[in-house]
């Protein structure tokens, strides 16, 4: 098929790689001349595991990038992949979503064709309804659902491992209300992956398909802070939650996903998401107790792996590594990392930090300037008084001798990733 996707970000250029790799023709549209030009010349502008070969293989070929909207009318869909951060309030900022669809809408108005849009971006129920449709109508001067048809289709990609969740998902879902133009085409796009996996496929209405996404982190999210919880308590009594947290995912009705007690979930998925539904929720007159707790449990994890700092390790004046600094292995992305207020917690301690992080430096480096870093693990260990552990790479978990590095091994993990030796004093956020 010929599929436009606007937005380059994470999602999009993943999906516009993933998509060509399946044969299609894809056309990735984005304001920024920064990402298209790297995607034509064959090279990802962003840093995910698998996704630099395929851009390598397509970029340019069967997969080119533009600013051009125009573009749109060589295409039979088009998806929609744009950000929708936090706003102030805690609510989704949709002024890049709206900004993209009216474009798109404005493109679609030289279109002879029926055409589909598809939001991929997550939006509140209601949404795409209420404020993109009639966008796109307005813009366009065509009618939804006559000359041109819109669905919603989720994404369930995590950063770190977005390639292989988009080529080899655990569900689909398709939001149309009741379109059967709009359901025939999408589910077209997606049939070579139904076929290869037996993928189930979730044909609902577009409010619900835009609720299951946000159920879908919502969900994940609480069950991390809910064994967070268990594994302070589990600490209390210096018990090793990683042993009960196995247990538990024995029974079918838990399962073991997601069970990794530690210093709490970031990126950009689960904070807005679950800050989104709780606005939502609240603007409808209810609140939402459960998701509440899950972000205050959240938010006191680093403070916790802090408070095990200051048992052993008088921070002011010292200096300290913090090892690991993106939200999470697999990704250079910063957002709503941990290590951030991780960094902001000794930095108001008055010490002296070093970090190391794999991919995320420069990144972290736009957000604290002023704290050192360095290209290798050993390093940032060499005459520190004290580490912590932010990010479980796995290159962390081969660390043994160059804790001797250390003026005082005393090391902090928030991941359960660095082996408990002799010769360290070791502390385990929630074991």
């Amino acid at each position: 098929m010929r599929v436009s996707i606007v937005g380059s970000g994470y999602v999009g250029t993943t999906v516009a790689a993933c998509l060509a790799d399946l044969g299609n023709e894809v056309r990735a549209i984005d304001v920024d001349r920064r990402v298209v030009e790297p995607i034509n010349a064959g090279t990802s502008p962003i840093h995910e595991p698998g996704l630099e070969p395929l851009v390598s293989a397509y970029g340019g070929d069967t997969l080119r990038a533009t600013t051009d909207y125009g573009a749109v009318t060589d295409t039979e869909v088009t998806v929609l992949a744009l950000p929708t951060p936090t706003d102030s309030a805690g609510g989704i900022n949709l002024e890049a979503m709206e900004a993209g669809t009216r474009s798109v809408g404005e493109a679609l108005r030289h279109a002879e064709d029926y055409h589909l849009v598809v939001v991929k971006s997550t939006v509140i129920p209601g949404t795409t309804a209420e404020r993109l449709v009639p966008i796109l109508e307005d813009a366009s001067g065509r009618r939804e659902g006559v000359d041109f048809g819109v669905a919603v289709n989720p994404e369930f990609q995590r950063e770190g491992s977005a390639v292989e969740d988009f080529m080899e998902p655990d569900k689909i879902v398709l939001g149309t209300d009741g379109d059967e133009r709009a359901l025939d085409r999408l589910a077209r796009l997606y049939e070579p992956l139904v076929a290869q996996w037996e993928t189930p496929v979730v044909e609902t209405g577009r409010r619900e398909a835009e609720m299951i996404k946000y159920a879908n982190n919502a969900f994940l999210a609480a069950k991390i802070s809910l064994i967070n919880d268990i594994g302070n308590i589990c600490k209390e009594f210096g018990v090793d939650t990683y042993e009960v947290a196995d247990a538990l995912g024995l029974d079918d009705r838990i399962s073991d996903q997601f069970l990794r007690s530690g210093v709490g979930w970031g990126g950009s998925c689960f904070p807005k998401d679950v800050d989104a539904l709780r606005v939502a929720a609240r603007d409808a007159g209810y609140e939402p107790a459960v998701l509440d707790a899950a972000v205050e449990l959240n938010d006191k994890q680093p403070r916790r792996l802090l408070s095990l700092l200051d048992d052993h390790v008088d921070a002011e004046g010292c200096r300290v590594a913090v090892l690991g600094l993106s939200f999470k292995p697999g990704t250079d992305d910063i957002r709503n990392s941990r290590a951030i207020p991780i960094i902001e917690g000794l930095l108001d301690r008055g010490a002296e930090i070093v970090a190391y992080d794999p991919v995320a430096t420069e990144p972290m480096r736009e957000r604290f300037p002023d704290i050192e870093y360095t290209e290798a693990a050993i390093d940032a260990l060499d005459g520190v008084y004290g580490a912590v552990v932010i990010t479980d790479w796995d290159e962390f978990a081969t660390l043994d001798t160059e804790f001797d590095a250390m003026a005082r091994p005393v090391v902090v993990d928030g991941r359960r990733i660095v082996k408990r030796r002799d010769g360290i004093t070791y502390e385990g956020l929630t074991w």
